[in-house]
Formats: C-alpha cells, structure tokens, sequence
C-alpha cells in the first residue's frame, strides 16, 4: 500500500491550508517588508489566494467535503494567470497582451534567485501544488 493511497482527504485539505498560508505570508512578506510593489497581475493572483486560507480552514474543522467546490476553482484561475504571468516574464507573451498599463510592468522581476526562481514561478508552483491537492482530495473524498 504506497503512501498516497493511505492520505485522507482531510490531509490533504490541510496541506492545501499550508500551501495557501505559506503563499499569503511570502507575498505579504515580500510588499510589506521587503518592499516589493505588485504589479496588476501580481494583485489578481493575491485576489484569487488570499480567500483560500479561510475557505480551507473553515473546511477543516469539522471536515467538509463541500469546501472543495468553492476551493478548486479559486486555484484552479489563480493556476492559469500565474501561468500567464510567467510565460509573460520569458517572453512567450507579447508585453503589449499585459494588463499592467500603469504602475509597475508585469514583466518586472524584482527577485530571481539561483538565475531563474520569480516571484511569478513561485506563485504559479503553488497553485500548481493546491490544485493537485484539491484534485486529488476531491476525488479521494466519498460523494
């Protein structure tokens, strides 16, 4: 029996709060005391992340299946324009396509640590994570 057949949806719910938390925190973290102003995208990320850490958390306790339907679409559009922002900083995505007119260009990599980790990677890595999570939570969950 390998571990994932053994995870509860539960675990998993929990670890998609963990995901979430530690997303909000890094990003509060990175504006608030480091200084970092987000770009257009960067807000639509944090409006697509920040409810996360309260929806999964009220679904918790007691555990309810029911969080997962409000969950999963929120990662699922964070999942798909942290995807946009990222193929925007290489380049795939045309600049003139960015949302950000005014402010600070969304092509604007304020950290790129070891030569090729953003802040844009980051975010779409951990929507990535929370929508497997959510995924595999909704389908380990009895209907």
């Amino acid at each position: 029996m390998s571990w994932s057949s053994k995870t509860s949806p539960w675990t998993l719910v929990f670890s998609s709060w963990l995901v979430a938390a530690s997303a909000t925190l890094g990003a509060l973290f990175m504006s608030e005391i480091m200084g970092f102003a987000p770009c257009v995208l960067c807000w639509w990320q944090r409006i697509f992340m920040f409810p996360l850490v309260l929806i999964l958390a009220l679904g918790l306790f007691p555990f309810d299946r029911t969080v997962l339907r409000y969950a999963l679409p929120l990662a699922a559009g964070g999942l798909l324009v942290a995807g946009f922002h990222v193929l925007l900083t290489l380049g795939v995505i045309p600049e003139t396509l960015a949302p950000c007119r005014d402010g600070i260009p969304c092509k604007t990599l304020q950290v790129e640590w070891f030569g090729f980790v953003t802040i844009p990677l980051l975010s779409f890595f951990a929507f990535l994570v929370l929508t497997l999570l959510l995924v595999t939570a909704h389908l380990k969950s009895p209907k």
